[in-house]
């Protein structure tokens, strides 16, 4: 979020980086692919923007409003797909915490970003937990798959599994950073 320069620079490069993959992946055949891509190249430009260190560039007030409409407009259409696929849950629960960092981000002074706290409250702590366990399982999911594809069916790259787990685990990390900023 607005912690020191380098490490913002690489989150917002890895951020940046998997939602250009995840636009790619919105040409796939695969129907549930397309629509799960867009929801996750929002959230991995969103991330980007939002993790641009604040000595580059200090958001006037009303952009936490605009991300908080974004993305609170991005929870709802999760919250609706839901009822299809069960990994809209997770897209739910990251729309979420952004809209939650931008609240923060706009009831704190500028100058309090990436400073010394009293402590972490609790909404932070939970989506600390949430986002920690998402990453473990993500890497372990991405295990077994990255041999899979030896003398199988060539599949798009865009269709990959790993690929697609890979993507998901990078916004998962960069989530968990943004949150440990907080």
């Amino acid at each position: 979020m607005h912690g020191p320069a380098s490490p913002g620079w690489l989150l917002v490069a890895l951020c940046a980086a998997t939602g250009t993959y995840c636009l790619l992946r919105m040409r796939s055949s695969v129907e549930e692919q397309r629509r799960a891509a867009g929801g996750e190249a929002l959230m991995g430009f969103g991330m980007a923007v939002m993790a641009v260190p604040a000595a580059v560039f200090a958001p006037p007030g009303w952009a936490w409003a605009v991300y908080a409409t974004v993305f609170g407009a991005a929870a709802l259409r999760a919250l609706w797909a839901a009822r299809v696929s069960a990994h809209h849950l997770h897209h739910l629960v990251g729309a979420s915490a952004m809209v939650y960092m931008a609240a923060v981000m706009a009831a704190s002074p500028a100058h309090e970003h990436g400073g010394p706290r009293s402590g972490v409250p609790l909404l932070t702590g939970v989506l600390l937990l949430y986002f920690t366990a998402y990453v473990l399982v993500s890497g372990v999911r991405l295990l077994p798959v990255a041999g899979a594809g030896i003398g199988g069916t060539a599949l798009a790259w865009g269709d990959r599994p790993e690929l697609v787990r890979a993507c998901r685990l990078s916004m998962g990390i960069g989530m968990l950073a943004m949150l440990l900023t907080m």
